[in-house]
């Protein structure tokens, strides 16, 4: 069996790939931080991002959505200075903001983890692809559940960004079909 190519010979990225991606997750704080690191990576390689990742661990306190809605911007600007993360301001003030909209669908569905499993009738979608060419960049899915957090008023949330977070969250199988890694080869 062939493994995905995109991790290369990258040790993070393998882990990550071997250990996270498109393995389902129904914990909110988990798919909090996935979210954020995913929009953190808007114009950059998802490799500078993860080697960024414990950073954002600890700026973030393990990306608690409490702690992270409450944030001032002279705590961000700090973060922005004391911590390895990624340096726009803008994609720092959306970690507060997106906390802010997750607490609110907390209320409204429960979870944040429930908002978002509705839209695959909490089951992830198994793709069955031959090449890593065939994986698609975005979805009609992805562009319908991005439109919705747009008027929730999440920031980062296009339907790449939200394609790459439904990947990384497991709402979708995007290994390749001769992938170990594949939910029909584990």
């Amino acid at each position: 069996m062939s493994a995905c190519l995109w991790p290369g010979d990258n040790p993070v990225m393998k882990q990550y790939h071997d250990n996270e991606w498109c393995r389902p997750s129904y914990d909110d704080s988990y798919i909090f931080e996935m979210l954020t690191l995913e929009g953190a990576q808007s114009g950059l390689s998802w490799s500078i991002v993860l080697s960024k990742r414990e950073e954002y661990i600890k700026a973030f306190r393990n990306f608690d959505i409490r702690y992270c809605s409450t944030l001032s911007d002279e705590e961000l600007e700090n973060i922005k200075n004391e911590y390895n993360v990624i340096k726009s301001p803008l994609k720092l003030r959306s970690v507060r903001s997106n906390a802010l909209a997750v607490l609110k669908l907390q209320t409204e569905f429960g979870s944040f983890s429930d908002y978002l499993w509705r839209y695959t009738d909490y089951r992830p979608q198994i793709n069955i692809w031959d090449s890593e060419e065939q994986i698609p960049v975005k979805t009609p899915l992805s562009e319908e559940i991005s439109k919705d957090l747009k008027k929730r008023n999440f920031k980062f949330v296009g339907p790449v960004i939200i394609y790459s977070f439904m990947q990384a969250i497991g709402m979708v199988d995007d290994h390749i079909r001769s992938c170990p890694y594949h939910t029909v080869n584990r």
